[in-house]
């Protein structure tokens, strides 16, 4: 772990502020996909622990249950919580237990500009209205995407309607490979775009609201919907923006859960917390603030779960008198 946080300020990285917000962030060529095998199992050596890190999304949580990999590090929490529970793209309830939550906030946001004259997301289906949406690339299926495209994908079939059908109507998809990319940005200001669905809120949320955005509310049909996968709701009230006109319901897209099998040796998870009390002072945060222990296992609104910590995990916590 302490590898692969000190490759991101490395040569292959460099800051940039092109986010469409101006904030200040890292671009780098290291891949998402870190692996790590301590320990070469052989007869002599049978006690052996090999070890395997990965990021990701749908398919790593999935290598992680098959034994692929020992620990995923995933975002946002609600991923670990519909693997668990069978829901979203998963056809089957998985064996996993969560390490450690590392905290992070974001919230989804459904962006439309006020000249459209709409204010829910059942109005677009209603009138077949044919938006400019700023949103990210669409994958050939839900379990091939991410968690961003899924969340998308999820709340407008909740909603009735698709990205096709915005085509269909006469609408054009504009789409971005992250949420900061400067294209969204100008396409804002420069009118290119009338409507953002997307996380990454922290990126183009004011810049959406400075250029006469309004947010639509998820709520009624489509948050019991979104909850019913695991999705937590969430306002838009917590992003501190300028500009909002009351308060819009969303729903959570917060936390980076550490996950493991659930049958993993207690010995292991207990070392894999170990580890990341030592090298906490070299483990950046998604908040920009130093690294607690304690907020780890919080359950907070930063780091929320629903899945259970790994009992070697949860003994580590209470030990360290992080867990009360």
């Amino acid at each position: 772990m302490e590898i692969a946080a000190a490759l991101y300020d490395s040569s292959l990285s460099h800051e940039t502020r092109r986010a469409a917000e101006g904030v200040l962030q890292t671009d780098t060529r290291v891949g998402r996909v870190f692996r790590l095998s301590l320990g070469i199992r052989s007869a002599e050596r049978t006690n052996d622990v090999p070890v395997s890190f990965a990021t990701g999304s749908f398919r790593e949580i999935s290598a992680v249950a098959a034994g692929e990999y020992s620990l995923a590090w995933v975002n946002p929490s609600v991923l670990l919580t519909m693997a668990y529970r069978g829901k979203g793209p998963f056809k089957k309830a998985l064996p996993l237990r969560t390490i450690a939550v590392f905290p992070s906030f974001d919230v989804m946001g459904f962006a439309v500009h006020e000249s459209t004259g709409i204010t829910s997301l059942a109005q677009i289906k209603q009138q077949r209205i044919p938006l400019r949406v700023s949103t990210g690339y669409e994958p050939k299926s839900d379990f091939t995407g991410g968690a961003t495209m899924f969340t998308v994908s999820a709340t407008l079939r909740a909603a009735g309607f698709s990205l096709a059908d915005i085509r269909k109507w006469g609408g054009k998809i504009h789409s971005v490979p992250r949420p900061s990319d400067p294209s969204r940005r100008a396409a804002i200001e420069a009118g290119a775009v009338n409507a953002v669905f997307d996380e990454g809120i922290k990126s183009w949320g004011q810049t959406a609201l400075d250029n006469g955005f309004r947010y639509l509310p998820v709520d009624g049909a489509v948050l019991k919907h979104l909850k019913s996968l695991g999705y937590r709701p969430s306002v838009m009230s917590r992003c501190g923006f300028g500009g909002m006109d009351g308060e819009v319901q969303t729903v959570d897209f917060c936390g980076w859960p550490m996950i493991v099998r659930a049958d993993m040796p207690n010995e292991v998870a207990y070392a894999l917390c170990e580890a990341i009390e030592m090298r906490k002072q070299v483990i950046p945060t998604d908040n920009f603030k130093p690294l607690r222990m304690a907020q780890l296992c919080a359950n907070d609104d930063e780091a929320p779960y629903d899945v259970a910590l790994h009992p070697g995990a949860k003994r580590f916590y209470r030990e360290r008198g992080y867990l009360k």
